[in-house]
């Protein structure tokens, strides 16, 4: 289309009837098809008009497909078919409690990492969903809670959060089921700041310690050893440094079981990556999947996994009106009622999303940054692309929006948070109001 799909979009187009935008998938043999087209020169999500959500809701918006989160779910389960797993999404992607409850409709657990997510969870209606608590510092006052609630095993990052782990579970009178948070020393290849196996990281128990930190475990008498847990960072874009993580595991669960360590469950994290450009390399869940079996098929554990950016990044856009455009001495800007306050990811991992006019526009294309109206240099949602013309009003698309967009919004420069709105067929539903001025200083 005209003005069309950017490099960064991780979108290709499909022909039908109509033009329709399909996300490239982690899958090779089952994409996921996720239904934001064109329809007479206007993008749609689903059967519904972005510029119609627009006008209603205004901007900056979120707007999710339940049917693309679905069908991403769908595509996770059926590769994963004959293997004995849990599937647990990460809340921290996203964590609206109409997506939480949509995807534990779907038949999925959750990952949490605070007392937050496991208050949302709840709050959702997903109360008997099973839940995995990770993370890597988790307070007494968290703990307490999660154990009220029956979590299914806290992930154990620690030495020190073993003794905390019994200390609390003794005073409610519990057995905390505990799983350790292994480290592989393994570079996932992925942004450092997401790249969570490796020596320097803050994350899990050092390999080389781990036989004398499940022996500390087991000591304790109010905790039960049930599993392993590993998890090598986010955005995986290659399946080599998992497969060498998870044939590490392979031998400590090995080794665990032939000390007496009844090994039950192991948590191989979460993590696959999706196309945020068309050109992005994505992993195939089937080869995704191969390597889970190749790895613990024979040892009867349960797998447990925690995908979260794979079932929402490409869910969702986010919808920004341009508020002007500037020539400066030495780059071009179309500056967005969005900014890195609505979507930090450009600026926190240089990550790139597309930019789509949500209006097909026959002007001649320009370069521009597309920023922001906050007051820092790092407030920037595309640097260099080629826009149609922008006008005052003009309605652009942010694409791959889903997975840590909203969650990681803030009110930087007191900017009230966006409204989110999810899109099920025909039927639009506010799943989130926007911020106002008075709940900006609400509790002060």
């Amino acid at each position: 289309m005209a003005g069309g799909l950017d490099p960064g979009a991780g979108i290709c187009v499909r022909r039908e009837r109509s033009t329709a935008i399909a996300a490239k998938s982690s899958s090779d043999s089952l994409p996921l098809k996720i239904f934001f087209h064109e329809r007479r020169g206007s993008l749609f999500c689903e059967s519904v008009s972005l510029a119609s959500l627009a006008q209603a809701h205004q901007t900056p918006l979120y707007v999710y497909s339940a049917s693309a989160i679905r069908a991403q779910v769908r595509a996770f389960e059926t590769a994963l078919a004959g293997v004995d797993h849990l599937t647990c999404y990460a809340v921290k992607a996203s964590s609206n409690l109409a997506l939480l409850k949509l995807v534990a409709d779907a038949g999925c657990g959750f990952d949490i990492v605070s007392g937050g997510e496991l208050y949302r969870v709840r709050k959702a209606g997903a109360g008997a969903a099973p839940i995995v608590y990770s993370g890597v510092g988790k307070s007494e006052r968290e703990i307490a809670e999660a154990l009220r609630a029956g979590v299914l095993q806290f992930n154990v990052e620690s030495e020190a959060e073993l003794r905390i782990l019994d200390a609390v579970a003794a005073r409610a009178r519990r057995r905390a089921r505990v799983a350790l948070r292994v480290n592989p020393e393994v570079d996932a290849r992925t942004h450092r700041y997401v790249a969570t196996g490796l020596n320097t990281s803050k994350f899990g128990i050092p390999m080389r310690r781990a036989r004398a930190a499940y022996a500390l475990a087991q000591s304790l008498p109010h905790l039960e050893v049930v599993g392993v847990d590993c998890h090598i960072g986010s955005q995986l874009t290659m399946l080599a440094p998992l497969a060498e993580a998870l044939a590490r595991v392979r031998r400590l669960v090995v080794e665990l079981r032939e000390r007496g360590v009844n090994v039950r469950t192991v948590d191989v994290g979460g993590g696959l990556g999706i196309a945020y450009r068309t050109s992005d390399a994505t992993p195939s869940l089937e080869r995704y999947a191969e390597i889970i079996r190749q790895a613990f098929g024979d040892l009867g554990v349960r797998i447990i996994l925690e995908p979260g950016r794979l079932f929402v990044g490409n869910a969702a856009v986010l919808l920004t009106r341009v508020l002007l455009t500037k020539q400066g001495a030495a780059r071009r800007f179309c500056v967005v009622d969005a900014a890195m306050n609505d979507l930090l990811r450009p600026a926190l991992y240089d990550a790139i999303h597309s930019i789509i006019p949500v209006i097909r526009s026959e002007k001649p294309t320009r370069r521009y940054d597309v920023v922001g109206p906050v007051c820092e240099s790092a407030d920037f949602l595309a640097l260099g692309r080629d826009l149609p013309e922008p006008q005052p009003g003009d309605l652009l698309a942010i694409g791959g929006a889903g997975a840590y967009g909203f969650s990681m919004a803030s009110n930087y420069n007191s900017r009230p948070r966006a409204a989110e709105v999810l899109v099920d067929g025909k039927r639009a539903s506010l799943v989130r109001r926007r911020e106002t001025y008075a709940d900006l200083t609400r509790g002060e």
